[in-house]
This record gives structure tokens, C-alpha cells and sequence, in this order.
């Protein structure tokens, strides 16, 4: 105001200084307090899992690959079955093996064998875990000398089998506040291959998931959302963002690349997008009503799967822990963060 300015300059020099330190003063504080007052403190992220183990996620791999491939109606597929359900009860699970006919497309009869492993399944707040244990019956995407010849699925079947087992052993010795469904699908990878004469079928893919959906190992099943884990064990693999599954579930995906990144695994769950995939999580999803997405090796650019994928390169020399490692302890900690 022009009067007390005025004022002020006819007092003495040195209350003018002194009623300047004082202005000075009190404009600094109240600029501090109110810096203070706006700052927004974010939320501090703290692991709560236990330490995942790679190691014995590879060995899980490993022993999965020695019965051979895993192809419905062979030895290896019958031994392996039996190996996963004796494995998942050693940790205190609850297990049912689910069993029903299935025609695929070329006009075969399989018996469809589901596996899931329930962790206190008294528990009404759940989560579901889902891998495909079969593996493919032709390398469809090979060379034409190899084209009818099985593929191992070193990484396309029993990577995500793998992190799962190792998964269900980590939370049999370290409580959750959540239950948790391990779903094991068959017949997931006894799709039409592309190349074929006959009309397109997507449905002939994840024949088993399908049944499941259709068919709840218990009545009336439900989860908060599901987790599928395919072909996350390669070297240099990578994990964009699904399409369907950011479609169906876009908070889940939000949640689980979050607490990757956090965990220091941004190299991995990369935040480009690709198309829509047939798997085992779009019956979860459309049939089930579950929202579920997929935790799968893509190319970002091509939306297409790494290179090994149905060719017989798809075999133990492939696996990368490093990778296990990634994918394993990011799914466990979005388990503890419940």
C-alpha cells in the first residue's frame, strides 16, 4: 500500500532492515510449510515373499523332459501325470485329477486328464494358477524332416509347469492370506496346425481348459483372477503386454507388471502390446468369467512366439534360470502382496 510505504521510509534506516529480515522470514517459512504440504509421498514398495528357487525350477523342467514328450496317450504322458499328482500331494495340497473324453481334430480320442492342486481350499478369496502340461505331437513349425516329430516342450509346457511346482512348494512352507488353485491343462497343445487343409478351428486349442470351464472340479468355482504362465523359461525371453488378456483383465496386468518392475524385472515385462493369442486363458476368461491373463514369450513387433516354438530347438538347452527366476518370484510376490 502506497500510505505505509510511505510511512516506512521516513523511520530510521535500521528499522527498515529489521522490518525486511522479518518479511524475508516469514515468506520463506510459510513457502517451506507450504512446499511441505504439497509434496504427495508415494507408496514404498516392500517385498514380502519368500526367495523363489530357480535351481529347483529347473529341475522341475528337467525331470518333466526325461519322461520325453508329454503327448497325450504316450507312456511319457501317463508318467508324467502320475509324477505331478504324487509331487503336488508331498506338499500338503489338496489334489483332484479331473478325466473326461476329448476328440481332437483329426478326428482322435484322448482322455483329458486336469490337474489341480488346491492350497487351503477352505479359503473363499482365491487365486488361480494355470500351465498346460502336454506338449505338442508335431513340429509343425520345423523343417519338413521334422515336421511329425514331437517336440520335448522344454519351454512350451513345462517352463510354466515348473515355476508352478516350485511355486506350490514355497507357499506349503511360508503362509498366505489367500488360497490358491493350481490348475495343470492337458490337452492344450493338440491344436490344428496353421498349415492345414481342413477349415480353421481355433476351439480345437486347450481342449482341456475348455472342459474345465464347462465342468468346475468344484461346484460353483470361482478366483479373484488367474495367472497363466506359457513358454517362460527361454533364454532372452521377453513378456509384452497380451492382448486378450489386457482386454479381459487390464487391473491384473497392471498389477503383476508393476511388481515385476519393481522387483527389478522391467528387462522382462516390457510395457509394449501385442495382439490377441489363443490360450488357455480365453476359456478362463470367456467360459469361466474368471479374468485372467498370460505370461508368454512374444516377439512385441510380430506378436508371433520365440523361435524354437513347436520346432524341436525346444528342449532343456533352451532354458535360461535367469528367466525362471523373473517370472517365478514376480508371480510369488503378487501371491504375498494379497
Amino acid at each position: 500500500m502506497k500510505t505505509s510505504t510511505s510511512t516506512i521510509m521516513n523511520k530510521p534506516i535500521l528499522l527498515c532492515l529489521c522490518l525486511c529480515v522479518l518479511h524475508f522470514s516469514c515468506k520463506h517459512d510459510n513457502t517451506s510449510q507450504q512446499t511441505t504440504d504439497n509434496v504427495v509421498k508415494e507408496a514404498v514398495f516392500t517385498p514380502k515373499a519368500p526367495s523363489f528357487n530357480e535351481d529347483s525350477a529347473y529341475l522341475w523342467i528337467k525331470k518333466q523332459v526325461e519322461f520325453g514328450p508329454r503327448v497325450p496317450g504316450s507312456k511319457a504322458h501317463a508318467s508324467c501325470a502320475v509324477f505331478l499328482e504324487e509331487t503336488l500331494k508331498s506338499f500338503g495340497l489338496s489334489v483332484i485329477v479331473q478325466t473326461a473324453p476329448a476328440t481332437t481334430y483329426d478326428g482322435k480320442i484322448f482322455t483329458i486328464k486336469n490337474i489341480i492342486a488346491s492350497y487351503k481350499p477352505e479359503m473363499q478369496k482365491r487365486v488361480l494358477l494355470l500351465s498346460h502340461w502336454d506338449s505338442r505331437h508335431i513340429a509343425d513349425n520345423d523343417n519338413k524332416e521334422n515336421y511329425n516329430t514331437p517336440i520335448i516342450g522344454a519351454d512350451d509346457g513345462a517352463s510354466g509347469v515348473a515355476v508352478l511346482l516350485e511355486i506350490a512348494r514355497q507357499i506349503a512352507k511360508a503362509e498366505l492370506r489367500t488360497g490358491v488353485d493350481f490348475f495343470f491343462s492337458d490337452l492344450e497343445d493338440y491344436g490344428q496346425p496353421s498349415d492345414s487343409d481342413l477349415p480353421p478351428m481355433r476351439d480345437s486349442w486347450c481342449l482341456g481348459t475348455q472342459y474345465w470351464a464347462k465342468n468346475m472340479h468344484v461346484p460353483g468355482y470361482t478366483a479373484s483372477y488367474g495367472i497363466l504362465l506359457d513358454m517362460v523359461g527361454a533364454k532372452g525371453a521377453v513378456f509384452p503386454r497380451e492382448g486378450t488378456g489386457t482386454y479381459f483383465a487390464p487391473d491384473v496386468i497392471n498389477k503383476v507388471w508393476s511388481i515385476g518392475k519393481n522387483l527389478g524385472y522391467g528387462s522382462y515385462f516390457i510395457d509394449e502390446q501385442t495382439g490377441n493369442t489363443t490360450d488357455d486363458h480365453l476359456y478362463v476368461n470367456t467360459i469361466a468369467k474368471i479374468p485372467c491373463i498370460d505370461i508368454v514369450h512374444m516377439n512385441p513387433a510380430t506378436s508371433s512366439y520365440g523361435e524354437h516354438h513347436h520346432t524341436i530347438k525346444d528342449n532343456i538347452d533352451i532354458i535360461d534360470k535367469s528367466t525362471l527366476k523373473a517370472v517365478g518370484q514376480t508371480v510369488l510376490e503378487v501371491l504375498y502382496q494379497e
